[in-house]
């Protein structure tokens, strides 16, 4: 089984076109979505939808519920709540109901996986980007393979011998964790964090273990003009540029 993992899209319609476009070239079994659909973007109905249309498996993420009212924007930064608050405004009643029936964390047993949002004991808010986090992330859950998403970094994490080796994956990484548990997060669709500006994703194949780190190309100058045309925080288009 070949699945495509994606994650935080943040309502950049442009980079999740790019990316789609790009998994289906790699014609997978199924698609899994890490979650964070909306927030941060310009574009978040349009987002919403085509998750709806592709997406097997769909998580909700923080900017997801806050955008709902499920948890608190005091919790945000300043950027991420003003976003948050025009989303509000802007979400379509059926976007609102496709987030409203999502969980932020699921286990796929058929398929050996288990899915969070951010992590196993936090599927909400937790950051696994440290030796301490990815190490209880491995230890809270019990299928094969884990992913993670929320940090917007994409890694990958095995412990071998009680010795944890765990690396940052940048796009055309081929990591082969054959007989090991392995913790993946695939990065973020819609605003990168580790310096790369192109969309990411995973093409994991199960079978042969083995996860194929993407980074995709995308008109990331007409989402940074969407973002000012709505009126959102202009840092949200300017980090866009530099994966940051």
């Amino acid at each position: 089984m070949r699945v495509a993992v994606i994650s935080d899209i943040h309502g950049n319609f442009h980079a999740l076109e790019a990316a789609l476009a790009a998994v289906e070239e790699e014609g997978p079994d199924a698609v899994w979505c890490l979650g964070d659909l909306v927030g941060y973007g310009p574009r978040p109905n349009e987002c919403c939808a085509r998750v709806a249309e592709i997406a097997d498996v769909c998580l909700i993420g923080n900017h997801d519920l806050g955008v709902l009212g499920q948890i608190s924007l005091d919790e945000f930064s300043h950027e991420a709540a003003a976003s948050a608050r025009w989303t509000q405004e802007v979400l379509e009643d059926k976007a609102r109901e496709y987030l409203a029936d999502l969980t932020p964390g699921a286990e796929i047993p058929e398929a050996g996986a288990e899915l969070y949002h951010a992590s196993p004991r936090d599927p909400i808010w937790e950051y696994v980007l440290d030796a301490s986090s990815m190490a209880a992330a491995l230890a809270d859950t019990v299928q094969p393979v884990v992913m993670v998403g929320h940090s917007h970094v994409p890694l990958t994490a095995t412990v071998e011998d009680r010795q944890l080796t765990a690396a940052h994956a940048p796009g055309g990484t081929e990591f082969d964790y054959s007989g090991r548990r392995v913790l993946l997060n695939p990065g973020s669709i819609g605003q990168p964090r580790d310096g790369d500006p192109h969309a990411a994703y995973i093409l994991l194949d199960l079978a042969e273990q083995r996860a194929s780190f993407r980074r995709v190309e995308y008109a990331v100058e007409r989402t940074q003009q969407e973002i000012v045309d709505e009126g959102l925080p202009e840092p949200l288009a300017e980090r866009l540029a530099h994966g940051l």
